[in-house]
């Protein structure tokens, strides 16, 4: 019986996924901030403020949803997303080289987010006045999104003055924002089974899909990593592999949580596969926390997965493409191009995960160059594979 639910497919929503993720995360903070404060383990305060700059990033790109609302995904809001991306890949890899920009932005986007929904749930309409003409579970919602906006305050708070209170509370609060977010998550998805949405809105009118967000976001990590390793190697900069490597194990595991999208190729979205995005993601969310803890098994545990996810790609992209090669029917250009993308892609992402396996294989230098290309021919797939999705709307009849 378990192992049937297992294989079925999860019918949580994306704005479940990512508030149990985001709760997932705080809860790991919280247990690990008593140990930190007891002066048991080391703690990388760049490490936690960038993984949660890429996961307000993500909620942005993939849904279009801010701290300051909901938005249609457009140009300037996709742009908005990617850069909080970009600053939170930053501030994970390079200690302390964006200075007080990542906990101003932190401050921002949770204190006054925070308190800007909360005020546009109290006096806008169609939020608590509608919601308590339902009644039922509706008034649980209340609860759960006051008890969410007026913690998220208090965490603004914490982040931008540190010692304001002992880090025991400090850590209570993680625990308390951690739990308010699930059982938000809770909330919705029981919502969203008695109530089913009426439908969902095209890409078209949405923006990118899920999966070409995901990609977007793994390109720009990849780019950024490439093209930070350079001057890390000429001993310019220093660098932090831990969060590095966490940070991947994160998007690793938010890609199977909102796609079913994983390194060795993409799946149903059953319960398998969201609870292995939760166990990617939540040693990804420690490795950001504390240096040095899972260095070595991330490492070997990426390297595989790189190789093993290259080499799968590459049948897939090759056996059909000789296949029709071989019957001497036309393949269209663009096909050509995705195709040849996807397997310099691999081929790319197969030498990161050997250099993973056998260290000083690839020179430093190199091996930055190897990933920023890498980033760029993520981004040049994604960029064709928009071009097809374009063509084929057209091509449908009104």
């Amino acid at each position: 019986m378990v192992e049937s639910k297992l294989f079925q497919a999860a019918d949580l929503s994306m704005e479940v996924v990512i508030l149990l993720f985001g709760g997932m995360a705080m809860l790991i903070l919280g247990i690990l901030l008593f140990p930190v404060y007891a002066g048991v383990l080391p703690y990388y305060e760049n490490g936690l403020f960038g993984l949660l700059l890429v996961i307000f990033a993500f909620q942005i790109v993939a849904m279009g949803k801010t701290p300051f609302g909901d938005f249609k995904r457009n140009g300037p809001v996709m742009f908005c997303g990617i850069t909080v991306a970009a600053v939170g890949i930053v501030t994970c890899f390079i200690p302390d080289l964006l200075g007080n920009v990542p906990r101003m932005l932190l401050t921002l986007l949770f204190g006054v987010g925070g308190l800007f929904l909360l005020l546009q749930m109290v006096l806008v309409k169609d939020k608590a006045r509608l919601w308590r003409t339902y009644g039922g579970i509706f008034n649980y919602l209340i609860v759960a999104c006051c008890t969410v906006y007026l913690v998220q305050i208090l965490i603004a708070v914490l982040i931008f003055k540190p010692n304001l209170v002992p880090g025991s509370l400090v850590a209570s609060a993680a625990l308390l924002y951690g739990l308010a977010l699930v059982y938000l998550a809770c909330v919705l998805q029981k919502i969203s089974r008695r109530h089913p949405p009426a439908g969902q809105a095209s890409d078209s009118a949405t923006g990118l899909s899920l999966d070409n967000a995901m990609l977007l976001m793994m390109g720009v990590f990849m780019l950024l990593l490439g093209l930070l390793l350079l001057p890390v190697n000429l001993g310019l900069i220093p660098f932090s592999p831990s969060a590095q490597l966490g940070l991947l194990m994160v998007l690793f595991g938010i890609q199977m949580l909102a796609v079913g999208s994983t390194p060795i190729g993409a799946f149903e979205r059953s319960w398998l596969v969201i609870l292995l995005g939760f166990v990617f993601g939540g040693l990804g969310i420690v490795s950001c926390i504390i240096p040095g803890i899972l260095v070595v098994a991330l490492t070997f545990m990426v390297g595989v997965l790189n190789i093993a996810g290259g080499i799968v790609t590459i049948a897939k992209v090759s056996l059909p493409l000789l296949k029709e090669r071989k019957s001497g029917g036309p393949i269209p250009p663009i096909r050509i191009k995705i195709d040849s993308a996807l397997l310099l892609m691999n081929i790319l992402t197969i030498l990161f995960g050997t250099t993973m396996l056998v260290s000083n294989l690839i020179p430093g230098l190199i091996l930055g160059a190897i990933l920023a290309a890498n980033g760029c021919v993520l981004l040049y797939l994604l960029y064709q594979l928009e071009t097809l999705r374009k063509v084929q709307r057209q091509e449908v009849p009104a």
